[in-house]
């Protein structure tokens, strides 16, 4: 029996490529939601003119609050996947087949889009940004992920209904990684386009990626100590209770704990750079 799968792109201010990504992803499956993330053009009515079903919010909350809407409605309707992708063009919905055929031979895999194979198009300062991201959410994966940035993916439903996201943003797509790794699934790679389009980045240095390191290096942290209190345990995570989780569920501390390391992980920058 073929998976019932659909993709799912959070869009804002996107009018100018939306059209021509969701028509282009329904030469390959049969529903593509569009989630208009408080855009202030006209991203809905593109979207929607080109066969996409809207979920419009009236205020922009973010990747990671997106996701989570897509999740909960993959849920709600059976699906068995959720392919997810960008609205900006740089995900080319012509290499969906390739997540599909990795589905249908590894069902319980997550899968992840590749940019590496075409490395000397990534601009340096992002290849090294994301090369120091791979290397720590590897580790907390319990194995090596090729591409741990991509947003490019397929998420089986099967194992996304069962972790609890407690991050924001761009921080929820690391999250995911580190905990379904952590919980001792796999996660495969395909090998796909890499295109940089000169379209608008919508992360913000700074405070992006700040909350991404002060989530990895927290996460790690407590990974180490329950390792510490579990020899022979490299999976660690639970999804009931887990200490990380029980922090960002509750904001006052996540919110100390969190900035924190983001101290933390701002003077280990201080110091790599500058020596002091």
């Amino acid at each position: 029996m073929e998976s019932k799968i659909y993709v799912a792109i959070p869009a804002y201010n996107a009018s100018k490529t939306i059209g021509n990504v969701v028509s282009a992803a329904l030469k390959h499956v049969s529903t593509v939601i569009v989630i208009d993330d408080g855009s202030t053009d006209n991203t809905a009515i593109v979207a929607f003119e080109a066969g996409a079903g809207i979920i419009t919010l009236g205020k922009n909350k973010g990747k990671g609050n997106a996701l989570k809407i897509f999740f909960q409605k993959a849920i709600q309707e059976k699906f068995d996947a959720v392919i997810t992708l960008d609205a900006d063009g740089q995900h080319d919905p012509e290499e969906i087949p390739l997540f599909l055929h990795e589905h249908k031979l590894f069902p319980e895999s997550t899968i992840v889009g590749n940019r590496f194979r075409e490395k000397e198009k990534i601009p340096d300062a992002r290849y090294n940004a994301m090369r120091i991201a791979q290397f720590y959410i590897s580790l907390s994966a319990n194995q090596y992920l090729e591409d741990s940035q991509c947003g490019f993916r397929l998420y089986p439903v099967a194992i996304i209904k069962n972790i609890p996201l407690t991050t924001e943003r761009y921080v929820t797509e690391s999250e995911i990684l580190m905990k379904v790794g952590d919980m001792g699934k796999t996660i495969r790679f395909v090998d796909i386009k890499t295109i940089y389009n000169n379209s608008k980045s919508y992360l913000t240095p700074v405070y992006d990626v700040s909350s991404i390191a002060a989530y990895v290096i927290s996460y790690i942290h407590i990974k180490w100590f329950v390792e510490g209190l579990t020899p022979n345990n490299p999976y660690t995570y639970s999804t009931i209770g887990y200490i990380r989780d029980t922090l960002g569920e509750k904001k006052e501390l996540e919110y100390v704990f969190s900035n924190s390391y983001r101290v933390y992980s701002a003077s280990c920058k201080h110091i790599f750079l500058f020596g002091v």
